[in-house]
């Protein structure tokens, strides 16, 4: 979980108190729910399900900020979107996005932050372990997104996996390792330069210096 900072730090002979509050979390989940809402432009079009930037922005923000806070970020992103903004693919938004073909995905995405949160809080903050967390978020974010196209669309399970979930498998595992591994970079850079930190249980000794 994330903590907060506090820092006494010292210029020319005058210290400075610097807090990092509760509003600072805020800012910080804010920030991760536009970074979704820009890489949630970067689309492939497809038959039924375009291909799109939103699952990288999920695992990539989940992986640095953790459960509590990526999970915030997440839900800011998709409030913003049912309120109207144009958060979601294609420069879209509007409560009828959640309920039609890409809902369950959308939907899908908060449940995806708590699984790969909690994942990371039990095996701590390694590449390997971020990875596998992003692959566990892929497969449950195609679980929702399967199944709610199912339901709207009205098909086979044949058809709605097809459709909904085999397109999306490789690019998924590929975008799962890009997410890991450049969220962990990330999320130490940020560490180092006390911008963020997080209780040391959440990243057992041991693995602290893994990759």
């Amino acid at each position: 979980m994330l903590t907060y900072l506090h820092h006494e730090l010292t210029y020319k002979g005058r210290q400075f108190s610097l807090k990092k509050s509760s509003t600072y979390n805020y800012v910080l989940a804010a920030f991760g729910a536009a970074i979704i809402a820009v890489l949630a432009q970067v689309t492939i079009p497809l038959p039924l399900i375009p291909i799109t930037g939103q699952t990288l922005a999920v695992g990539l923000v989940v992986t640095i900020l953790g459960t509590r806070l990526g999970t915030l970020s997440v839900l800011i992103y998709i409030l913003l979107g049912a309120a109207g903004l144009p958060v979601f693919s294609g420069m879209s938004g509007g409560f009828l996005i959640l309920v039609g073909p890409t809902g369950g995905y959308i939907v899908g995405f908060l449940v995806t932050a708590i699984i790969m949160g909690l994942y990371l809080d039990k095996f701590g903050i390694t590449i390997f372990q971020a990875i596998t967390a992003n692959i566990i978020g892929m497969v449950v974010t195609l679980a929702f997104g399967t199944t709610w196209l199912k339901i709207v669309g009205d098909l086979t399970w044949t058809a709605a996996f097809m459709g909904g979930a085999a397109p999306f498998i490789i690019v998924g595992i590929v975008k799962a390792v890009m997410a890991g591994w450049f969220g962990v970079i990330v999320r130490r850079r940020l560490e180092r330069a006390h911008l963020i930190s997080f209780n040391v249980a959440q990243t057992p000794a041991g693995q602290r210096n893994a990759v």
